[in-house]
Formats: structure tokens, C-alpha cells, sequence
């Protein structure tokens, strides 16, 4: 698994329970590094260990650390980078959600060797979404959940997720939009403020 995954992992616990609790993960998944590198590739059956472990020390379903970390990647200041980034994806939130089918070879402009799940928007009907979000590692779809549910309330959008569950390798969610501007939305602007 990338190091970019194994880092996210790392600074979701960190920055959400201490430094402390970090440790806890680590030991409870007996795994003897306590600072992933970004850059270097860990064997996967790590980053499932410390999901694992996660999950018993934070004392929440595997699901719910993998959602919290989605919330965690667009949502915490640390992490700003990223959220910026999924904005450019749209003004409103179902032109975010179009921008989604690009996302996996966008990422892979930025770092070639990170492989994030494929996803595809299927409109059912108006105002209701399926996504598909495939990955050879179940798990991706609750991370997606996390983004989904915290871009809606950037985008004031007021949204109904359901996670279905996986049929051959491929996790789907279901979205059902209720209102578009539901309330104000977080502020965006194009440029980065300096100062």
C-alpha cells in the first residue's frame, strides 16, 4: 500500500485522539513504525492491521475509523491541500460529484504510483446517484462516504448516503440529493489566501 495511505492513517489518529492514542494503534497492530513516509510503499496487510487496531483502540466499528478518516482528509486544517482540490471540481455539489469519474487519474497526475479506488456516477433519476467505487481492497467506499458527507456540508448541500454494501470487488453508494443549497456552505475562493 502507498505510504500515503499508511500516512493518512497515522495523522487521522494523531490529530483526532494524540499522540498517545497513535501509539496504541501501532502497538495494538504490531507494527514497529510509528512515522510512515509519505513516499515508500508498506506491505498491505499493514494498512489493514491498522485499521484493525484503530478500531479496537478508538472502540468503533473498522467502517466507522475508515468514514471518520474520509471526514478527517477534507475536513481538518492540516489537510487543507485537499480539500481545495476537490473543489475545483465543481461550483455546485452534483458538479463535484461528475468531477469523480476523473478523480483516480488525477490523483495519478499528481503522484503516478498512487492508486486510489476507480469511481462512476450512475444517475438514477433526478436528484439520486449510485457511485461505484472499485478497488482491490474493500474499505475504499466507507473512506469515499466520509468525503462525500463532509464536501455536501461544504457545498451546503443537505444529502441522504447509504452505503450498500460490495457486489464483485466494487462498493456502492447510494446518494439522494434533498436540497442543493440547504445552507450557506463553507467558503471557497479560487486563490489561496496569503497572510
Amino acid at each position: 500500500m502507498h505510504g500515503l495511505i499508511n500516512r493518512a492513517i497515522q495523522c487521522f489518529v494523531r490529530d483526532s485522539y494524540g499522540q498517545a492514542r497513535w501509539v496504541d494503534v501501532s502497538r495494538a497492530a504490531d507494527v514497529e513504525i510509528t512515522e510512515f513516509e509519505a513516499m515508500l510503499h508498506y506491505d498491505d496487510s499493514t494498512t489493514h492491521k491498522l485499521v484493525e487496531a484503530a478500531a479496537q483502540v478508538i472502540g468503533v466499528p473498522s467502517e466507522t475509523v475508515l468514514e471518520d478518516l474520509g471526514t478527517y482528509l477534507v475536513s481538518h486544517p492540516n489537510v487543507e491541500a485537499l480539500r481545495r482540490l476537490l473543489r475545483f471540481g465543481g461550483v455546485t455539489f452534483v458538479e463535484f460529484l461528475h468531477s469523480l469519474d476523473d478523480l483516480h487519474d488525477r490523483a495519478r497526475l499528481a503522484v503516478d504510483d498512487l492508486n486510489l479506488p476507480r469511481l462512476e456516477l450512475v444517475e438514477l433519476e433526478a436528484s439520486h446517484f449510485k457511485l461505484l467505487c472499485t478497488h482491490e481492497h474493500p474499505g475504499f467506499g466507507h473512506v469515499v462516504m466520509g468525503v462525500l458527507r463532509t464536501m455536501a456540508d461544504d457545498y451546503g448541500a443537505l444529502v441522504f448516503l447509504e452505503h450498500k454494501g460490495e457486489e464483485g470487488g466494487t462498493e456502492i453508494i447510494e446518494i439522494a440529493l434533498v436540497e442543493t443549497a440547504f445552507a450557506s456552505g463553507r467558503r471557497f475562493e479560487l486563490g489561496a489566501r496569503t497572510g
